[in-house]
């Protein structure tokens, strides 16, 4: 049995799925098992991994499109290891991450099940150039003593949008505990990876390694009117722990009305952003990407005028 199973979803991605499972295969530390979800494709996926010869490799397949908390879960089912780790078939990993991640987990406390670690973004283009070092800025922004481990008094952490794991990715978690919560829920169409946080951070402590050992690629979103369904099915979910955390002092609703005002921004709905933006959390610190997000949108407005 090894250590780690890592789960890679994907469906249609033929063409950047290689440097997803390369960059798993080619980790320093090397007892892992690495199952492959094909959700379905057919653009020739399950022949690009018919074409790799490692029998770390294993691929389970959907007959049809499922979904990719469906595909995640599917692979929780399937794995043999100790610790199941998450990677979306179009990031890559640092070769060292599994072996920092597993360091972090055996010097933090007993209670400890999972580990994240933080990541970088590689856009494409001058644009997506522009935006990665709007993004680096951002980030420093946040960071600015804020905790970045802990167990269940992270909730409003998480739910104010001050921790960004980026799970689907970057983190680690004890199988047991991936399947004693149920994996990932598979009625949410966003919101999958700080809702899959949230319910392991009620098991046990989550720990963190400082350093980015992910590369998170562009690959574009869902319109903003799909979001925002979803974030109101999100919140409704943690309706209690939304509650306690606002009691708390955090400003939830505000940080995701402003999450919805840029996704609008982007799009060039400035009536719907401006619906937000008004019960938005808006500091000095949010106004680089509320601007990029307005700009973004009114380029795009002119380009296709």
């Amino acid at each position: 049995m090894p250590t780690v199973s890592v789960v890679i979803p994907t469906y249609n991605r033929s063409d950047v799925l290689p440097r997803a499972v390369d960059s798993v295969l080619d980790q320093t530390y090397e007892d892992f098992e690495l199952v492959v979800v094909d959700d379905g494709s057919d653009d020739g996926t399950l022949s690009l991994l018919d074409s790799y010869d490692d029998p770390r490799l294993r691929v389970v397949t959907h007959g049809t499109n499922r979904g990719a908390n469906v595909a995640r879960n599917t692979g929780i089912e399937h794995v043999n290891g100790e610790f199941v780790a998450f990677l979306d078939s179009d990031d890559e990993w640092h070769p060292e991450k599994l072996g920092r991640q597993l360091a972090r987990y055996q010097s933090a406390p007993d209670e400890c099940v999972a580990v994240y670690c933080d990541f970088e973004y590689d856009l494409d283009g001058t644009r997506g150039q522009l935006l990665s070092a709007a993004a680096s800025v951002l980030s420093r922004a946040d960071d600015d003593g804020r905790p970045k481990e802990g167990g269940k008094e992270l909730s409003g952490e998480i739910l104010a949008d001050y921790l960004h794991s980026g799970a689907g990715s970057t983190l680690l978690v004890e199988t047991s505990v991936a399947r004693a919560i149920d994996g990932f829920d598979e009625e949410l169409d966003r919101f999958q990876d700080p809702d899959f946080l949230l319910r392991v951070i009620q098991e046990g402590y989550l720990g963190y390694v400082d350093r980015p050992l992910v590369t998170r690629h562009e690959t574009g979103s869902p319109p903003a009117e799909t979001v925002e369904r979803a974030d109101e099915q999100f919140i409704a979910k943690h309706a209690s722990l939304v509650r306690a955390a606002e009691r708390d002092g955090y400003d939830v609703q505000a940080a995701h009305d402003l999450l919805l005002t840029k996704l609008y921004l982007q799009e060039g709905d400035f009536v719907d952003a401006a619906r937000h933006l008004k019960n938005a959390r808006l500091e000095p610190r949010h106004l680089p990407g509320v601007l990029w997000s307005a700009g973004s949108g009114l380029k795009d407005a002119a380009s296709s005028a």
